[in-house]
C-alpha cells in the first residue's frame, strides 16, 4: 500500500484538474486484510474505490464494498474490476464524470497513453463537476451568456442595459418584418387572382421556426458537452432536409384533397421543404458567425436566426407559387 500527495496543478475543466493522489492504492497480490489494515488511520480524500497498480500502471479498481464482503484471505486482483472506466488527463470534466455515472462507478481513473495512474475523480468531485456542468446548461439553453456569473449579470441587469442589449436586434426583427411585407407586396396580383395564396403563409413561417429552434437546441446541448458545431453539422443539415420532404409528403395529398388546387398544394410543399433545410443550416450559421464578430449571440442569434428564416421562407414560397401557377 501507498499514499501520494496530491497531483500538480492541471488545467481548469480537465479530469486532471480533479483527480487526486490521495486515495488507497493497492498492488493486485495484496490480501483484502491488509488492504483494510493498511487504509485504517489514514486520511484520504476518498476511500470509495481502490486503485489496483502494478509498477505505476493502473490494472483495476476495487470498491470499499467489494472488500468488505470478500473473505480476508482473497487478493485485491480477484476482486477488482479488471476493465473500469478510465479517461485521459486532459479529457472534458463533464465527459468524464458521465463515463462515471453511466458505469455505475463511485470513482473515476485517470490515466495517460501508458496505462500510468494519474489519480482518481472522487464521486463528490464527480457530483460537483456534474452541478456545475448542470447550471452552466441551464444558462446556455436559457439564451444567457457562456458562464453562470454571466447568465447571473445577464438577469439582474438594469432595464437600461437590457434595452441597450436587445432593441438593436429587434429592430433588425422590425427591419425584416417592413422588407417582408414589401415581399408580399410584390406578389400581388397573384394574391388577388387567388387569396388562398397568402392562407399558407403563417404556416409555412412558423414551420421553418419550428425546425430552427430544434436545431438551435440540439446545437446548445452538443456544445455544453463539447461537441462542437463541425461534429454535426452533416448530419443536422440532413436531419433538416428529411424533415421537410417527410412534411412536404403529408401536405402535398392533404392539400390536394381540401384544397382542390395541386399547383398550390405543391407550391407549398416547395416551401416547406426548402424552408426547413435552409432554417436548419441557420440556425447553425449564426450563433456561430456572431461569436466569430464578437457579438453575444445570445442576444443577437435568436431574433436575427428568425428575421432571415421567415424572409426566405416567404419569398421560397412566392416564388414556387409565381412559378406552379404562373
Amino acid at each position: 500500500m501507498r499514499d501520494s500527495d496530491v497531483a500538480p496543478v492541471q488545467p481548469l475543466g480537465t479530469a486532471a484538474r480533479h483527480a487526486s493522489l490521495r486515495v488507497p492504492v493497492a498492488a493486485p497480490h495484496d490480501t483484502v486484510d491488509a488492504v483494510l489494515a493498511a487504509m485504517r488511520g489514514q486520511d484520504y480524500d476518498s476511500a470509495a474505490v481502490v486503485a489496483v497498480c502494478r509498477a505505476g500502471v493502473l490494472v483495476g479498481l476495487a470498491t470499499i464494498e467489494r472488500l468488505l464482503a470478500a473473505p480476508g484471505d482473497r487478493t485485491v486482483g480477484s476482486v477488482m474490476d479488471p476493465d473500469p472506466p478510465r479517461v485521459a488527463p486532459g479529457t472534458d470534466q463533464e465527459r468524464a464524470a458521465w463515463k462515471a455515472v453511466q458505469h455505475g462507478e463511485p470513482g473515476l481513473a485517470v490515466v495517460d497513453g501508458q496505462g500510468r495512474f494519474h489519480g482518481l475523480i472522487p464521486p463528490q468531485q464527480l457530483l460537483g463537476v456534474l452541478l456545475e456542468e448542470h447550471d452552466e446548461d441551464l444558462a446556455r439553453i436559457g439564451g444567457f451568456l457562456h458562464t453562470t456569473a454571466g447568465a447571473r449579470t445577464a438577469s439582474e441587469e438594469s432595464v437600461a442595459r437590457r434595452l441597450w442589449h436587445r432593441m438593436p436586434w429587434l429592430a433588425v426583427g422590425l427591419a425584416g418584418a417592413l422588407l417582408s411585407a414589401a415581399m408580399v407586396a410584390g406578389f400581388e396580383d397573384q394574391l388577388v387572382d387567388n387569396v388562398a395564396i397568402a392562407y399558407f403563409i403563417p404556416g409555412i413561417v412558423y414551420l421553418a421556426d419550428a425546425v430552427g429552434t430544434q436545431t438551435e437546441t440540439v446545437a446548445i446541448r452538443g456544445l455544453s458537452v463539447g461537441v462542437g458545431i463541425g461534429r454535426i453539422a452533416t448530419r443536422e443539415a440532413l436531419t433538416g432536409l428529411l424533415v421537410g420532404l417527410l412534411l412536404a409528403a403529408v401536405l402535398l395529398p392533404v392539400l390536394v384533397l381540401v384544397w382542390g388546387e395541386p399547383a398550390l398544394a405543391a407550391a407549398v410543399a416547395v416551401a416547406v421543404l426548402a424552408a426547413s433545410a435552409i432554417a436548419t443550416l441557420v440556425a447553425m450559421a449564426l450563433p456561430w458567425l456572431l461569436a466569430r464578430l464578437g457579438f453575444d449571440p445570445a442576444f443577437g442569434s435568436g431574433p436575427l436566426a428568425t428575421v432571415v428564416q421567415d424572409l426566405l421562407s416567404i419569398l421560397i414560397y412566392l416564388v414556387a407559387v409565381s412559378l406552379l401557377l404562373g
